[in-house]
């Protein structure tokens, strides 16, 4: 399945899970994407906000993240760093405990689930595990995410898939539009433009 170019910008409202805002800045080429994005918001009375710049090579795979989060416990950097084939480096330091995983989601961002919906390219009917490199939004603390994709329905310009993500307990219908970005990612966030 195919996505068309991703526009120059989007942006969710957070809601549910915590109140507050995401834009996103986007740029594609034939070497990869590069996505810049902030998102700000108060969860079960902490605020927080969020930072980031992801690098993705062409087949959007993730290269590289590097994530500067505030809170009232003060500021944190991070920099995640990938071969492409699944190993990582946190910081400088080796970290196998995320062997395999291609992909980076923020817990901070509704704009991370795009990446191996893209990567993935699945039909109608398939399904596929998607381990990901989780950050925390209050602390940028670093651990592995399995998650599960599932393409339930629609053609490329109003996809929807199964995801879940079992560490949480969640399980939830996310729909995607024609540039594979998500629309309703439910109890976290809604697209906003």
């Amino acid at each position: 399945m195919a996505f068309r170019d991703l526009p120059s910008f989007a942006a969710w409202r957070h809601q549910g899970a915590r109140d507050g805002f995401e834009v996103v800045f986007m740029r594609s080429g034939p070497d990869g994407h590069r996505v810049e994005g902030h998102t700000a918001a108060v969860e079960e009375g902490e605020a927080w906000a969020v930072r980031y710049s992801i690098v993705a090579a062409a087949d959007w795979t993730a290269r590289s993240a590097r994530v500067v989060g505030h809170s009232a416990s003060g500021r944190r950097d991070l920099t995640l760093d990938a071969d492409g084939a699944g190993a990582w480096r946190v910081d400088g330091a080796a970290a196998p405990e995320l062997d395999g995983c291609l992909d980076v989601d923020l817990e901070s961002s509704a704009f991370t689930n795009a990446f191996p919906v893209h990567r993935l390219a699945l039909d109608i009917g398939d399904a596929a595990d998607a381990p990901a490199v989780y950050v925390r939004a209050l602390d940028l603390s670093v651990e592995r995410l399995e998650q599960r994709y599932a393409r339930v329905a629609g053609a490329a310009a109003h996809a929807t898939y199964e995801y879940a993500a079992p560490r949480f307990g969640y399980a939830g219908r996310l729909e995607y539009d024609e540039h594979g970005l998500v629309l309703a990612y439910p109890g976290l966030a809604a697209r906003a433009a």
